[in-house]
């Protein structure tokens, strides 16, 4: 299809459409707002006009502005809004059309303007040249991008004859290098614009050529000294001289002109793996890539199996052959061996045949599993699996691994058969396991065996449990009393045995009928005996032995006190029996269990079944006395009865020797006589009462005199001076708290306001007194005259007089305040007791001025804060 033919048929649907929209405008139809259809055509594509044609301009005179332009192939060179086109951004020479449409003032119209576009070859570049290696180069890269691209559309032409150009590319690998090639791409005409071409000259560079070489392939076992000055220039072959070495992770090339490598040392430090040195070539030419080749050496460990546990999975019974699958898993031995998918050999030894295999298994930590292949494992018998080979599956078998002797044996196992066997089962009493006994003709191996059995008769179920062990053919197994409950004939069913080990089952019939007697009926048997103390008798009743008249019980006692299965018959007279056991057979404190071991009903000579037949008991003995030292204490610590030793619940205390009341733990103590006994809380035995005296010290709290907290300042008043303002009786103390607090010293000197805590300390009693709070005040001082204020000072450094302070004033008037102005009425300093004195800047409070203040008189007015005192004020001199 050619161009002319694409754009026809859209022109022709645009007039269609133009049409029909003129017919619904008759009255209009001569409008010609829009112009009058035209044409241009460019062949000068390059030139620099070509890049703004104004298609409205070759509308005529009638067209009106304010239309909308329509790019109709969408050749993207045209400005829809100014209708000014861009040739050289219409990448193929052919016939475009372009349409403008106006709506615009009742007036309805179209035009088209044909602009015909010619060919445009470009400008080629000079000193093309490309690599000999390239098999696909673009012969548009041969233009000098600092022109007009060349338009799309044109055909290539192989001047030179190469045979190596497809379309735009030209294959390099298929020419001599060195040489200059040429090819032309050709424009046809259009129109009036004439044929355009342009030739492109390419010459072609030799390649780098890195060869090629052999890999070299060694066993961990192989003679690697053989290689310790390996030159690597030696393993390649057909490559450019003088090409660089390099290699990533061994460190054997100690720079870009090293060849040689020693690979026992390779393996020595990393192993078994793969190796790869790779020797580059830089091209002659720039316009060639460097090549490479590498060189790869491979080494594998030889693997070692020694000591390899094989287990195959699983033994089975013969009636499961048909759906039974068989896995190996083995365990490596002493050597490790890397995980990833083996190769593994294997044989199955059926007893009269050997029959191979292979198959695949993945090593996972240290342990392969795969699939045995069952067709050689057809019946009941023992089948030994042994592993003949194991190899890596992407392995190059480059070593040949020691397997040793991994073996196994699959146990294929018959099934369990006791049909023709012989069954003796021994009549009983009700209420006692009866045994039975399987022999005979028999397949059964030594092991044991569950079987399955039921009972009817007089005594019916099914589905019961039982495990027999068998050697030499015979085994046994109970019948347990609990699912014998009737008297009369019951007849045995043994319907299924299963090898225990095996897991292998098989149905049975074997049947047999026995006798159950009736037993003595001590279903409601109560055992009662109380605790005692030590050295009295124990009574033992017994009932609820129904019709019974005679018995013979074997007893037995254990814990504290032992008596091993003691004999003796008793009368029983409506259900009740009772008999003693001598003090001298339980001579030891402690707990005890009585047990009926057997009950004989002496008229028929049965053994009742005795359950729960028990009964608990205690040996008590007296506690002993307690033991009690006088007790002596402080009034000050609140003594209490909680207080005295021994304490705990098992003890009581009383404050005279017939009181039946014991004393509360928080009662008060005071001195006297107390009592105390112990009382075992469990037995409620009672010790002897025991005596304690109690001694309760109570020590003068002291006395603070009269204003005794007072004092100045100025004196530096001590806690001593305080002591003496205190009334005690032995030896005062002070600490800082009244609760883990320090103790202070007579020389500490007191601080305003701060609470000392006094104790009267009797060094005779040990004990102190109540505490004494006193919070001390420094400004108790008896002013003499007035207090002297200076009149000057000078701030000069020299350690004389170098601030205004007044003496003594903190201690006397210690809420005073002090302010200092200039002659000028600006305030200069403020002071109270924490900063009394001025040093002559007024940095710390800027008004006014800043900085050091002058030479000169300053005035003062100080405010004592006391009493009625008045304030003082009156003038200073600065003299630096």
């Amino acid at each position: 299809m050619t161009l002319k033919s694409l754009i026809t048929p859209r022109f022709s649907l645009l007039k269609h459409v133009l049409s029909l929209l003129l017919l619904t405008l008759i009255p209009k139809l001569n409008a010609q707002c829009a112009g009058n259809d035209n044409s241009i055509t460019v062949c000068d594509v390059s030139n620099e006009t070509s890049k703004s044609v104004n298609l409205f301009s070759l509308l005529g005179s009638s067209a009106i502005t304010g239309g909308v332009w329509i790019d109709n192939l969408k050749t993207g060179g045209l400005n829809t809004s100014s209708g000014v086109l861009n040739v050289q951004a219409i990448r193929n020479s052919g016939v475009f059309t372009y349409t403008y449409m106006v709506n615009k003032g009742g007036c309805v119209d179209s035009s088209i303007v044909t602009v015909t576009v010619g060919g445009y070859t470009g400008v080629t570049s000079s000193n093309v040249t490309v690599c000999g290696d390239d098999d696909s180069f673009n012969l548009f890269q041969a233009f000098d991008g600092n022109f007009l691209r060349p338009q799309f559309g044109g055909v290539w032409t192989d001047n030179s004859g190469t045979g190596a150009l497809s379309g735009s590319y030209f294959d390099a690998t298929r020419v001599p290098y060195e040489q200059i090639y040429s090819f032309t791409y050709t424009i046809p005409a259009i129109g009036t614009c004439a044929q355009q071409s342009a030739t492109v000259f390419v010459k072609t560079k030799k390649p780098a050529i890195p060869g090629s070489s052999l890999a070299l392939l060694l066993c961990n076992t192989d003679d690697l000294s053989l290689y310790k000055s390996l030159d690597l220039d030696t393993r390649l072959s057909g490559q450019d001289a003088g090409g660089l070495w390099s290699e990533s992770g061994t460190g054997q090339l100690s720079g870009i002109l090293d060849t040689t490598i020693d690979v026992q040392d390779i393996y020595n430090r990393f192993g078994a793996g793969t190796y790869n040195f790779t020797y580059t070539v830089i091209p002659e030419s720039p316009v060639c890539e460097p090549k490479t080749t590498v060189f790869t050496i491979i080494i594998e460990d030889r693997l070692d199996f020694t000591g390899s546990k094989l287990e195959v999975n699983s033994d089975i019974c013969e009636n499961d052959l048909p759906i039974a699958s068989y896995q190996a898993v083995l365990n490596r031995g002493i050597m490790s061996i890397p995980n990833g998918s083996y190769v593994v050999s294997y044989k199955v030894d059926t007893g009269t045949s050997t029959n191979s295999y292979t198959t695949l298994g993945l090593f996972s930590g240290g342990i392969l599993t795969f699939n045995i292949d069952k067709t050689s494992i057809t019946k009941a018998a023992d089948y030994t699996v042994s592993i003949s080979n194991i190899y890596k599956e992407n392995s190059l078998r480059l070593c040949t691994n020691i397997i040793g002797s991994i073996i196994d044996v699959l146990h294929v196992n018959p099934i369990p058969k006791i049909n023709n066997a012989t069954v003796a089962v021994s009549s009983a009493c009700k209420g006692f396991d009866i045994p039975v006994v399987i022999s005979g003709n028999t397949n059964l191996s030594d092991g044991d065996y569950t079987i399955i059995y039921g009972l009817s008769g007089t005594n019916t179920i099914a589905n019961q449990t039982a495990t027999i062990n068998v050697i030499g053919g015979v085994g046994s197994f109970l019948i347990p009393s609990n699912i014998l409950p009737s008297i009369g004939n019951t007849t045995l069913s043994i319907t299924r045995i299963t090898n225990v080990v095996t897991g292998c089952t098989n149905t049975v019939s074997l049947n047999k009928v026995f006798d159950i007697k009736p037993l003595p009926d001590v279903s409601t048997l109560k055992i009662s005996i109380p605790s005692i103390c030590k050295e009295a008798m124990v009574n033992v009743s017994l009932s609820g032995l129904g019709t019974l008249t005679n018995i013979n019980v074997v007893y037995k006692i254990s814990g504290a006190n032992v008596i091993t299965n003691e004999s003796i018959d008793l009368a029983v007279s409506s259900g009740n029996t009772s008999f003693t056991i001598p003090a001298s057979s339980l001579n030891t404190i402690g707990d005890n269990v009585f047990t009926i071991n057997s009950l004989v009903d002496n008229t028929n000579g049965c053994q009742a079944i005795v359950v729960n037949a028990m009964a608990n008991f205690s040996v008590f003995n007296l506690p002993v006395t307690p033991t009690s030292n006088s007790f002596s204490v402080c009034k000050i610590d609140n003594p209490a009865i909680g207080d005295l030793s021994p304490n705990g619940n098992q003890f009581q205390w009383f404050d005279s020797a017939t009181s039946t009341t014991p004393l509360v733990s928080t009662t008060p103590l005071i001195s006297g006589t107390y009592y105390v006994k112990e009382v075992n809380l469990t037995t409620g035995c009672q010790s002897s009462l025991a005596t304690i005296n109690v001694v309760v010290h109570e020590v003068a709290k002291p006395i603070l005199n009269p204003n005794g907290e007072k004092f100045c300042g100025i004196d530096k008043p001590t806690i001593q001076e305080l002591t003496n303002n205190v009334t005690y009786l032995d030896q005062l103390v002070w600490y800082d708290a009244p609760i883990n607090g320090n103790q202070v010293v007579a020389t500490e000197l007191l601080k305003e306001g701060t609470t000392y805590y006094g104790y009267n300390y009797s060094s005779s009693k040990s004990c102190f007194s109540e505490v004494l709070e006193v919070t001390v005040s420094l400004a108790n001082c008896e002013i003499v005259g007035d207090i002297f204020i200076p009149d000057g000072f000078s701030p000069n450094g020299d350690g004389i007089n170098d601030t205004f302070r007044i003496k003594n004033i903190s201690f006397i008037y210690p809420d005073f305040s002090l302010e200092i102005f200039n002659r000028y009425g600006n305030l200069m300093f403020k002071g109270d007791r924490n900063k009394p004195e001025w040093d002559g800047n007024n940095s710390d409070y800027k008004v006014g001025i800043e900085g050091t203040a002058p030479n000169g008189v300053y005035f003062y007015v100080v405010k004592f804060n006391k009493g009625t005192i008045a304030p003082k004020q009156g003038k200073l001199y600065l003299n630096r």
